[in-house]
């Protein structure tokens, strides 16, 4: 599944949702993960609603999106495009979060992560 993560580094998770201006995108699978894109926001005018939805449709081909901060709102228009936020809470290695992931897809996933991962062309677990 693709995995897009909030960086100015691209080692580490260290910017907030909603005023990222950069995201690396991973595939990530239960036994290995690479590099795919590096997806940069360059249309940033307008209110905070036209942020966050240029950067959901910017994303939109991935399953989650970590970032240190997600707000409530930026969360909801996630959801709702399909891609499960996830919140770092504090700078974290891309690479530590990574191994998380996929240690959970070689384990007993959630209903939701099983989701994306059919929907990637991943056989359930």
């Amino acid at each position: 599944m693709k995995v897009a993560f909030t960086t100015s580094t691209g080692v580490e998770v260290d910017l907030n949702f909603r005023t990222s201006t950069s995201f690396t995108v991973w595939d990530v699978r239960p036994d290995e993960a690479y590099y795919v894109t590096t997806v940069r926001i360059t249309d940033d005018a307008g209110c905070e609603d036209d942020r966050i939805a240029i950067r959901v449709k910017a994303l939109s081909g991935c399953s989650i999106v970590c970032a240190r901060e997600i707000n409530g709102p930026a969360a909801a228009k996630l959801a709702a495009g399909g891609i499960h936020p996830l919140k770092a809470g504090v700078a974290t290695p891309v690479e530590e979060i990574i191994g998380r992931l996929k240690n959970v897809l070689r384990g007993a996933p959630a209903p939701w992560i099983r989701k994306a991962q059919i929907g990637n062309d991943f056989v359930a677990g």
